[in-house]
C-alpha cells in the first residue's frame, strides 16, 4: 500500500526534476499527493485504468471529456514487488511528457524500496533492542522468548560479551547518522549486534574474540565514529558470559562505562581495581565523602589539576613541576595551599591516598558539572 506520506515525498523529489504538475494516485483512483494541492482527494478514471489495466494510459485532450477527474498527459503504473500499488501522473502534452514518464517511474519504484527497506531495518531494530531488554530481565526462557531468538538470528548457545558505548557532544540529526552507521554494520555481521540503547548509548554484543582483537575492533570504531560525526565516543566492556548470565556482563560493562566517561576512553572491566571498589559506594556515601576531603578545592581548578598530575607522577617533585609547567617552588606551595584548606597533607602517603579516592569519588559529585566548566 502506497501512503500519503511516502507520495508526498516522492512529488517533493520528483518536483526537483521536471516543471510540469505531478500526480500519485492509489490504486483506487483516489489522488493522494498532487503538486496541484487542489487535487488531492479527488477521483482519477485514469489512474484507475491504468492500475486495473498495468500498463502506461495516455490521456489526450478529447479524453478529457469522457473520463472523471483526469487532465492531458501519461499515467505510469507503479510496480513493488511484481504488484500494482500506485500509479504517478504527468499532466502536459503527452508527445513532450512521455520521455519522462518511465524515468520518474523508475525513480518512484527506487524510493518505494527504499522506504521499505528502511522500515525494515528500522522494524528489526526495535525487534532486537525489545528483546535484549527482555534477555537481560528474564529469569526463565520460555518456547516463545527461544522463538523470538530465532527469528531475530541469535545463538543462545553462544557466550556473549556486552560492550556499552556512550555518545557525548553529538546533535539529535548526528545520533540518527552514528545509529545508521551501526545498523550497517549489523547487515555485515551475522555474529556480533549493534543495538541502539537510548538516545545517547548504544550496545554491542559479542562473541568469539580475544581481548587484544576487541579492543583493536573498538579502537577502530570509535575513532571513525568521533572522526566522522565530532563526537567523544566512551566504551566499556563487560566479560564474557555463558547467555543465561548476560545481565551479568552488562552489569560489569555499564560500572566500566562510568570510568570511561570520565577518561574519555575505552575500559574493560576486567582492568578496573579501586574503581570497582568505588562504584558499590552509594552515592549519599560519596557525597559526604567528597565534602569532607576534597569539596573546598571544586572551585580552585589550578590546585586540583595540581594534586592530579601530583598523584600521576607517583609524588615526584620534579616531574610533576615539569608536566605542569611550573617552578619546584611554585609546585610546593601549591601543595601546602591544598593541605591548608582540606587538612589532608599530599606528600603525606595516607594522605594522599584520601585525597586520590576523593578525586575519583569526584566524578559523581553534584559539584562536578562546575569543575568540568572550569579550564584544568
Amino acid at each position: 500500500m502506497l501512503l500519503p506520506s511516502l507520495a508526498k515525498k516522492i512529488i517533493q523529489e520528483v518536483r526537483r526534476l521536471i516543471d510540469e504538475d505531478v500526480i500519485i494516485v492509489d490504486i483506487s483512483g483516489t489522488i493522494i499527493s498532487s503538486t496541484d494541492n487542489d487535487r488531492i482527494g479527488s477521483f482519477h478514471e485514469g489512474a484507475l485504468l491504468s492500475s486495473h489495466e498495468r500498463r502506461n494510459i495516455i490521456i489526450t485532450k478529447d479524453m478529457e471529456k469522457s473520463l472523471r477527474g483526469v487532465k492531458a498527459g501519461i499515467n505510469l503504473p507503479v510496480f513493488f514487488q511484481q504488484k500494482v500499488i500506485g500509479v504517478i501522473g504527468i499532466t502536459g502534452e503527452p508527445s513532450k511528457v512521455a520521455h519522462y514518464g518511465e524515468i520518474l517511474k523508475k525513480i518512484t519504484e527506487l524510493l518505494i524500496q527504499e522506504s521499505y527497506y528502511a522500515e525494515q531495518i528500522e522494524w528489526n531494530s526495535r525487534a532486537l533492542e525489545a528483546f535484549v531488554f527482555d534477555w537481560l530481565q528474564a529469569k526463565d526462557w520460555s518456547p516463545v522468548f527461544y522463538d523470538r531468538a530465532a527469528i531475530i538470528g541469535i545463538d543462545l548457545s553462544v557466550d556473549r560479551q556486552v560492550v556499552l558505548g556512550s555518545i557525548k557532544n553529538s546533535a539529535n540529526i548526528a545520533e540518527r547518522e552514528i545509529w545508521n552507521q551501526l545498523q550497517q554494520r549489523n547487515h555485515k555481521d551475522n555474529k556480533n549486534f549493534y543495538i541502539r540503547w537510548g538516545n545517547d548509548r548504544f550496545m554491542l554484543l559479542l562473541t568469539g574474540h580475544t581481548k587484544d582483537t576487541i579492543l583493536y575492533n573498538l579502537q577502530q570504531l570509535k575513532a571513525q565514529l568521533e572522526a566522522d560525526f565530532s563526537v567523544q565516543i566512551s566504551l566499556g566492556v563487560g566479560k564474557r558470559v555463558c547467555a543465561k548470565q548476560l545481565r551479568k556482563s552488562f552489569n560489569q560493562a555499564e560500572r566500566a562505562l562510568l570510568v570511561a566517561k570520565r577518561e574519555k576512553k575505552i575500559i574493560f572491566d576486567d582492568d578496573l581495581k579501586i574503581e570497582m571498589l568505588l562504584q558499590e559506594i552509594n552515592e549519599e556515601t560519596r557525597t559526604e565523602f567528597v565534602s569532607r576531603t576534597i569539596a573546598p578545592l571544586i572551585s580552585d581548578g589550578e590546585l586540583l589539576q595540581t594534586l592530579r598530575v601530583f598523584i600521576e607522577e607517583n609524588q615526584s617533585i620534579k616531574n610533576s613541576a615539569n608536566t605542569l609547567h611550573i617552578h619546584i617552588n611554585t609546585l610546593h606551595y601549591r601543595l601546602k595551599k591544598i593541605e591548608e584548606i582540606t587538612n589532608l597533607d599530599p606528600r603525606s602517603f595516607e594522605d594522599l591516598s584520601t585525597l586520590h579516592i576523593a578525586l575519583l569519588l569526584l566524578g559523581e559529585h553534584p559539584k562536578n558539572k562546575e569543575l568540568n566548566a572550569s579550564s584544568l
